[in-house]
């Protein structure tokens, strides 16, 4: 058990794909979220749950779908507390970096669209990332990472071993076209040295104090991957 460490779990408020009348629903895909909660809560870790804009948590109906149901969604549907955590969340000004341990990202296209545009978040980020904080993302979660900068305005991202969506997989998905940009090719771009696995099988990476995965699948690996960073942190 690790008790003592505090969680925050910044999720996103962007519940469509843009902003017209034909913008498809979007949110955050909920295995991503549930999963490493619960995994985290499991070993006595001290969640707290935030959203860019606060309020409802807004969720990818795609992520309900029966084959898409993971155990940590089904456990969820039954727990009215969680349910009410979700229903109404500080917004990411309410984040003090400084009195956390873990800033977890998790992903849902609903990312995409609001992380980057976050100046908290961005600050956010650069604390964890330049910090002993462990800084973790899953899926397209790493899209809160692509406008970290140093003093300099360079990626805290370049040299990095990052993971995220790649562009195959958003490809197979169907929404290319529907993305401001693509995950793979801006951490690229901005100098990670971006990694993956086979589309839809769970892939993770650890570089230091900064874990992400590469896909909803991967959110169970991205979990083991900050406890074990935690551990490193404490040796």
């Amino acid at each position: 058990m690790m008790d003592g460490i505090k969680v925050a779990i910044i999720v996103t408020s962007a519940s469509s794909m843009g902003n017209g009348p034909d913008a498809d629903p979007t949110g955050v895909w909920l295995e991503e979220l549930t999963t490493p909660y619960y995994a985290m809560a499991d070993e006595g870790l001290d969640i707290e749950v935030f959203t860019i804009a606060g309020g409802k948590v807004p969720v990818d109906p795609r992520s309900l779908s029966d084959e898409e149901t993971a155990k940590s969604v089904l456990r969820y549907r039954k727990d009215e507390a969680l349910r009410a955590i979700f229903a109404n969340t500080p917004p990411v000004e309410a984040v003090d970096p400084k009195a956390y341990n873990v800033i977890f990202l998790p992903g849902g296209h609903g990312t995409m669209f609001d992380y980057p545009e976050s100046r908290t978040l961005k600050a956010v980020v650069e604390h964890a990332l330049t910090t002993e904080t462990v800084m973790a993302a899953v899926c397209h979660g790493p899209a809160g990472l692509t406008t970290a900068t140093d003093a300099n305005g360079v990626s805290l991202l370049k040299g990095r071993k990052v993971s995220g969506f790649t562009n195959s997989e958003e490809d197979g998905v169907g929404l290319t076209d529907a993305m401001p940009f693509l995950l793979e090719t801006k951490l690229k771009e901005l100098g990670a040295d971006y990694v993956s696995g086979p589309d839809w099988q769970p892939f993770a990476v650890r570089d230091g104090l900064l874990v992400t995965g590469q896909n909803p699948a991967s959110a169970a690996r991205v979990t083991e991957l900050v406890m074990e960073a935690l551990e490193a942190r404490k040796e």
